[in-house]
C-alpha cells in the first residue's frame, strides 16, 4: 500500500479497458471503406498493418486462411480467384465483439476446422497475443499449411492491454523466430513497424483521442465537439507518425510483421 494514497490496483481483476477503440467492421460498401481509409490515417496500429500486408496480400494465390479473422479487414486485398477461409474463435462476439457470418469456428481444443496442407497461406494479424498456448496456435499453423506454403503473422509490441482480460503476450523477433523454427518452420523474417518517433506519437494520441472520442455507457466512442481544439494538436502527431512508418524500424516499434515457410 502506498503511504498518503490509495492502496495499488490488483489489475488481475480488471475485466475490461477504461477505452477502447471502435472494432473493425466488414468493409462492403463504399461509406464503410471511406471509413476505413480515414482510421488507418489516425490508427496508427492499423496503418502500419495495412501498409506491411496490402503489397502482400495483393500477389496472393490459392486458398488463404485468415485466424482470428474478426471483421475480416484484408479480404479486399485479395485477387479474384483467391479461396479465403476465415476462421475465429467460437467466443469470438463475447470475448471481441465480431461475430461476421461464414467464420468457421475454432474450439475449446484449439483444433483448426481446416484439412492438414489445405491452406497456401495462413494469415493471422493481431491474434497471436490473445491465444493462451502460442506453441499449440502454431502447430495447428504447421499442420494446416500445405509444404512450401507461407505462414504471415502480426504481432503488437508498443501497444496497450487490450480485450482485457484475453490479452496474454507481447513477443520480440528473438521469441518469434525461437517459437516458429520450434513448430518446424523456417525462413523466419520479421519486419519491425515504425520507431521511436512512432512509438512516441502513438503514445501521445492514446492520451489525447479519448478526450475527442469518449465512450458512452454503451462502450461506444462519440464525438465530442470541445475535443475538437485538440485536433491542431492530433493532425501533426499523425502526420509525423505516418512519416515515421516509412522510416528504418527501431528497437522499439509498434508491431512486428513475421514470415515464415513450411519446408517442402
Amino acid at each position: 500500500m502506498r503511504r498518503g494514497g490509495a492502496a495499488p490496483e490488483n489489475m488481475v481483476l480488471r475485466e475490461g479497458e477504461r477505452w477502447r477503440p471502435p472494432i473493425f467492421v466488414p468493409l462492403d460498401n463504399r461509406r464503410a471503406r471511406l471509413m476505413a481509409v480515414l482510421r488507418r490515417f489516425f490508427d496508427l496500429q492499423a496503418g502500419s498493418l495495412w501498409l506491411h500486408l496490402a503489397p502482400v496480400l495483393s500477389q496472393a494465390s490459392g486458398t488463404i486462411a485468415d485466424i482470428g479473422c474478426g471483421a475480416q479487414p484484408y479480404r479486399g486485398l485479395l485477387r479474384e480467384g483467391t479461396r479465403y477461409i476465415g476462421l475465429d474463435t467460437e467466443q469470438s462476439l463475447e470475448h471481441f465483439g465480431y461475430a461476421v457470418p461464414d467464420v468457421r469456428a475454432i474450439g475449446s481444443d484449439g483444433r483448426w476446422p481446416l484439412e492438414e496442407g489445405e491452406a497456401d497461406t495462413i494469415l493471422a494479424t493481431e491474434t497471436l497475443e490473445h491465444v493462451p498456448e502460442p506453441s499449440d496456435f502454431l502447430e495447428e499453423a504447421f499442420r494446416t499449411l500445405r509444404p512450401g506454403g507461407r505462414l504471415i503473422i502480426t504481432t503488437p509490441f508498443a501497444a496497450r492491454w487490450h480485450y482485457i482480460p484475453h490479452d496474454y503476450w507481447r513477443f520480440t523477433p528473438s521469441s518469434l523466430r525461437l517459437l516458429l523454427e520450434r513448430a518446424g518452420f523456417e525462413d523466419v523474417v520479421v519486419y519491425g513497424r515504425g520507431n521511436e518517433t512512432t512509438v512516441a506519437c502513438y503514445k501521445l494520441l492514446a492520451v489525447l483521442l479519448p478526450h475527442v472520442l469518449p465512450q458512452g455507457e454503451n462502450g461506444t466512442p462519440h464525438l465530442r465537439p470541445a475535443g475538437l481544439l485538440l485536433m491542431p494538436l492530433i493532425v501533426p502527431l499523425t502526420v509525423i507518425a505516418n512519416r515515421s512508418l516509412r522510416q528504418p524500424a527501431g528497437d522499439d516499434c509498434l508491431g512486428f510483421t513475421t514470415f515464415a515457410t513450411r519446408p517442402r
